[in-house]
């Protein structure tokens, strides 16, 4: 097929037919949605030619692939990436132009994936972007939700969940693939026979039959003709359902798989619909990576060497027994060859450190669920129970490593011992899991754990996103950093060039000001182009505290009521976060947000020096406009929660300081740009650990003896911001008869410490901007094109395609 993207005309003639083919009217008649989808088609078909050469490539050189198994992808748009990483974003641009079509209102046709919640499934993708990038075969396996996990609106200064119909124009750049379709099997009873080898076989009899249908989105890498498959199951009805007597009950069964990513699992129903959802994705993955296997070699014994998979967190651990079922029941193969295979073929991260955070599923449910797998699961239990005293010599940790106990099959368990690696994805995180977590594993397995510190597209990130800065980067240190994110550092000998200063800070203006217009289009708020932008913006808990930022901002908002001579240097704090829909103490605090942003925001005293934003829907695209103006990045998680974090290396690259503490991937970020040129405060992840283990801390002790925090947690209550008292006793109560979990209060007057320094060096514009653009020199580091290598180079062995 020849390209019609090669030059303007070209482009032009092929779009206007192609609208008269599929819509049967004229471009000036075209709706806008109509040219969104024939673009966007256009750019699909222009790329099915490189995607079907990589596929074949890769099976003719019988070259290694991996299977990237998650719960979440969060894309984000498409459109502008591709033609981007395509190299063809100008002439389409221009193309449209002289048609009278402004590609900025088709980019805004499309919507954001809702194909996961924050940070597990932005990661998903921007490893999806390098994979391609850098030529490596490496597929994403997850499910085709319906609707995302809801669009926040905030109404009565409350978050509502509304349905996320992000599907309502369809996706263009997914293919349906019914040939490829697979049953997936729920529920029923086993069978155990003899063969007449004398081989015990197993039959197994699903009450319910799911048929998973593929769609392929083609994942477009940057100048490279190398094209992934980003694979989404969807549940339909298969051709026997089984004992579906209650047709109608069996559809709604099938539709809710995929209706919505993280069903509510504070019900039964819900957690076993996680469980049903998890399978779902997981055995249709797994069914699919061995036909495409076998149709290229003649058996299964080479599996491990030709594909490995990597589990991102728990949700797709139930792989391990899913192979183990097919290798076995399906193959024919003994139990040490079969888990020969599928150790070697496994690999685990691991994304948290909180205990309710790893995934537990009472035994029960999985025996009902999903028999087969449930009794695999049993026999890896008790083998390893055994090679525990009789290979580890350790009977004594039995207790804390044991797959199934207490009534429950403890996921992260089962993937260490089903895996041949487990990593971490930050250097303390990776850390506190040899210590602590995993410390028992650790000491009998350390071969397996490793870290892999996370990553971010600087594709989407920086390039694409923040166009004047990249300008500006370019024109002070070339283009190489583009393919090379590494060569950031070259910025360096240019940091204290007071020009560069200068155009940096105009470039950090320009950027403020199309946030600010966001959100006076949005919000209907005026905010201070010149006032410190302070961003906290990321899933909404506990152990994120964007309760201390807010106990901060009350303080200064009390000191300056108090006091007319005290005023601060202007300051807009924005937030934007999701509270997941059953988790009353998020969704409090994001009330509490909004209360305290109208109190604030309309008082005429206070207002010209502080301005409180709460943006709704937080998602890809918001993150892309308000990352890039952020002068300060707010990572305040208690030291010791957060695994790495990537919002904070956005943030860098994009030249904000961050503020924070000595958690996650925040380490990593200050050994590079030297404690200087970030601020740190706070407990450290020992001491932490320390008041945890003596009990030392009460949280009454503080709010006795310090009168400015007593009136901070007393505006909780005493209808400061809202004429309800009891609006915020949740909070209250959270931190007060809880001993404040994640010590907000121990950290409080660091933060505030932290924060009257940031303010402090802001007004030294010299000596910021110098700051920040060392902060964008160093993030080169950070990029996800370092990750994957290194996922590439020690854990799945694969290597670059050469696609002709």
């Amino acid at each position: 097929m020849e390209n019609k993207f090669s030059n303007k005309e070209e482009f032009k003639n092929e779009f206007k037919r192609r609208i008269i083919e599929k819509y049967g009217r004229s471009i000036e008649q075209a709706h806008k949605t109509e040219k969104y989808m024939v673009l966007g088609t256009m750019i699909r078909d222009f790329v099915g030619v490189n995607w079907k050469a990589s596929k074949e490539t890769i099976a003719q050189k019988g070259q290694k692939q991996m299977f990237y198994f998650s719960m979440e992808f969060l894309i984000g748009r498409l459109l502008t990436n591709n033609l981007m990483n395509l190299g063809v974003y100008d002439i389409v641009k221009d193309g449209l132009a002289d048609l009278g079509i402004d590609i900025n209102e088709i980019e805004d046709m499309e919507s954001d994936a809702g194909l996961g919640n924050g940070g597990l499934g932005r990661l998903a993708a921007c490893f999806m972007d390098s994979l391609a990038s850098l030529n490596l075969p490496g597929h994403g396996n997850c499910i085709r939700y319906e609707y995302g996990l809801f669009k926040q609106k905030i109404v009565d200064h409350e978050q509502v969940e509304v349905p996320d119909q992000w599907l309502r124009l369809g996706n263009v750049w997914e293919v349906r693939k019914p040939k490829h379709a697979v049953d997936v099997k729920f529920g029923g009873h086993i069978e155990m026979y003899m063969n007449e080898h004398g081989k015990t076989k197993v039959n197994y009899v699903p009450d319910m039959i799911v048929r998973a249908v593929p769609y392929d989105v083609p994942i477009v890498g940057k100048n490279t003709k190398v094209t992934n498959t980003l694979r989404l199951w969807s549940a339909e009805a298969a051709e026997d359902p089984c004992n579906a007597n209650d047709f109608g009950q069996y559809i709604a069964d099938v539709k809710a798989i995929c209706q919505n990513v993280y069903p509510d699992d504070s019900t039964e129903e819900g957690r076993k619909l996680r469980i049903k959802q998890e399978y779902f994705f997981v055995s249709a993955g797994i069914a699919q990576i061995v036909k495409a296997h076998l149709r290229v070699y003649p058996s299964l014994d080479n599996l491990a060497d030709k594909v490995c998979i990597q589990l991102n967190d728990t949700h797709p651990v139930l792989a391990i027994p899913e192979l183990m079922r097919v290798l076995m029941d399906d193959y024919e193969y003994e139990w040490d060859d079969a888990w020969g295979i599928t150790h070697n073929t496994i690999s685990y991260t691991n994304h948290t450190v909180l205990s309710e955070a790893l995934e537990k599923w009472p035994i029960p449910y999985i025996q009902s669920l999903l028999p087969r797998i449930y009794l695999i699961i049993d026999e890896i239990h008790h083998r390893f129970e055994y090679n525990l005293s009789h290979v580890y010599n350790r009977p004594d940790i039995a207790k804390n490593v044991e797959i199934l106990k207490d009534g429950q099959v403890h996921m992260a368990n089962l993937a260490i011992v089903g895996s041949h690696s487990v990593n971490g994805v930050a250097a303390l995180h990776t850390e506190i899991l040899k210590k602590d977590v995993f410390k028992d594993f650790y000491a009998i397995m350390p071969e397996k754990f490793n870290n892999k510190t996370n990553g971010i597209t600087h594709r989407r990130w920086l390039l694409y996103s923040n166009p004047q800065l990249t300008k500006l980067l370019h024109d002070t240190i070339g283009n190489r950093f583009d393919e090379h994110p590494e060569d950031l550092i070259q910025l360096m000998d240019h940091v204290e060039d007071k020009q560069l200063q200068e155009s940096f800070m105009q470039v950090k203006l320009e950027r403020k000001k199309i946030l600010a217009d966001y959100i006076k289009k949005t919000l209907h708020i005026d905010v201070d182009i010149h006032s410190i932008f302070d961003v906290q913006a990321k899933r909404l808990h506990a152990y994120k505290r964007q309760l201390l930022n807010v106990m901060n901002i009350i303080a200064e908002y009390q000191h300056m009521k108090a006091d007319p001579s005290y005023r601060i240097y202007p300051r807009t704090f924005i937030f934007a976060a999701k509270a997941a829909p059953a988790y009353l103490f998020a969704k409090q605090v994001i009330k509490l947000i909004n209360c305290m942003a109208d109190v604030i925001n309309n008082d005429p005293e206070i207002s010209p020096y502080m301005k409180v934003i709460f943006i709704p829907n937080y998602g890809v695209s918001i993150a892309e406009i308000l990352m890039n103006a952020a002068d300060v990045s707010e990572q305040i998680s208690t030291a010791g929660k957060e695994a790495s974090g990537t919002g904070n290396m956005k943030f860098m690259m994009n030249g904000a300081i961050t503020l924070g503490t000595m958690d996650g991937a925040n380490v990593e970020i200050v050994e590079r740009v030297g404690m200087e040129n970030a601020e740190i405060f706070g407990l450290r992840a020992e001491q932490v650990d320390e008041i945890v283990h003596e009990k030392s801390y009460n949280v009454w002790d503080y709010y006795h003896h310090d009168e400015k925090l007593k009136k901070v947690i007393d505006a909780l209550v005493d209808g400061t911001f809202s004429e309800e008292k009891e609006d915020f006793r949740l909070v209250y109560n959270e931190l007060m008869f809880k001993n404040d979990e994640y010590l907000l209060l121990p950290d409080f007057e660091a933060y505030a410490e932290a924060q009257k320094h940031i303010e402090a060096r802001y007004q030294d514009r010299s000596g910021w901007a110098k700051m920040c653009l060392i902060n964008v020199a160093q993030s080169g580091y950070f990029s996800s094109d370092r990750t994957i290598q290194q996922y590439a180079d020690t854990i799945w062995h694969i290597q670059p395609v050469d696609v002709e």
